[in-house]
């Protein structure tokens, strides 16, 4: 690995990046972001503020309409299909409705990364695959096909999968969805446990606050657009006097964070103004 990349502290550089899916909504307004090489950093924040759409950016499948998406060093280039397999070969993802093969048993949706990106005998991918599912705790499912695994174990398998190649960089849609209290902490702890074993950077992408808080090294809050309301360590966020930022972290109903899209009068929708 070349020395400036040693000596760059940060894994993931977000440049001054705008996007969005269309000329008439804007996802993402001119946002910067570092995240640290192994750490583990929760990005917060209410649906639609750009969350998941920054990690298809870092992942590749969507170019910035203005900005750069960096990736150890290198710039992103999603039109260079060459260093997209490359940089995927280090980046594992965990997607928010799981994204498995449906007509592929448990053990072949985690074995499919390991024959896509090596070349390593099937004895050895066995061995790897059923390793992966004991660590999610699904071993003895390794048969099953994925119409006959709950919700949560999906979850489980998805996260499996996206482990499988011991990725450099891990990012998580949505890890704890669709889990029980249990299933969610032992989720969490794996996400702090890999994160610690193989010096990963991990990107968790959540709702869900005291998990995040508890395995994060550092948190970001992001608002519509992907403004940036706050980030720090945990407790610094926990601790924040800024109401916006209360309001997300203690669950508050009412503050400056609304409850409603934006919308026109409702006397104007029906035909009742004036």
């Amino acid at each position: 690995m070349p020395r400036h990349r040693l000596s760059n502290p940060n894994f993931i550089e977000i440049d001054h990046v705008t996007f969005g899916y269309d000329s008439s909504r804007t996802i993402l307004s001119d946002v910067s972001l570092n995240f640290q090489r192994g750490k583990v950093t929760a990005i917060l924040g209410g649906s639609g503020c750009g969350k998941t759409t920054l990690m298809r950016l870092i992942g590749g499948v969507h170019r910035p309409s203005s900005g750069r998406i960096v990736f150890d060093g290198e710039v992103v280039d999603t039109r260079n299909a060459e260093q997209l397999f490359r940089m995927r070969r280090r980046l594992g993802m965990l997607f928010q409705f799981g994204a498995l093969f449906t007509d592929l048993t448990v053990f072949e949706n985690v074995a499919f990364p390991l024959r896509e990106h090596t070349t390593l005998p099937e004895d050895m991918i066995r061995d790897m695959v059923l390793m992966k599912l004991n660590a999610v705790g699904l071993r003895g499912a390794a048969g099953l096909r994925i119409s006959e695994v709950s919700g949560g174990m999906a979850r489980r398998i998805a996260l499996a999968r996206a482990i499988a190649l011991d990725p450099e960089l891990i990012m998580y849609d949505e890890p704890f969805a669709g889990l029980d209290l249990i299933s969610m902490g032992v989720a969490a702890k794996l996400i702090r446990t890999l994160n610690d074993a193989t010096g990963a950077t991990s990107l968790v992408v959540s709702h869900d606050v005291p998990e995040c808080m508890a395995i994060s090294d550092h948190v970001v809050l992001l608002a519509n657009q992907g403004r940036i309301v706050a980030q720090g360590t945990p407790d610094e966020l926990m601790a924040s006097t800024d109401p916006e930022t209360r309001q997300f972290v203690r669950g508050e109903p009412d503050g400056p964070v609304k409850f409603h899209y934006p919308a026109q009068d409702m006397a104007v929708d029906f035909g009742v103004a004036g």
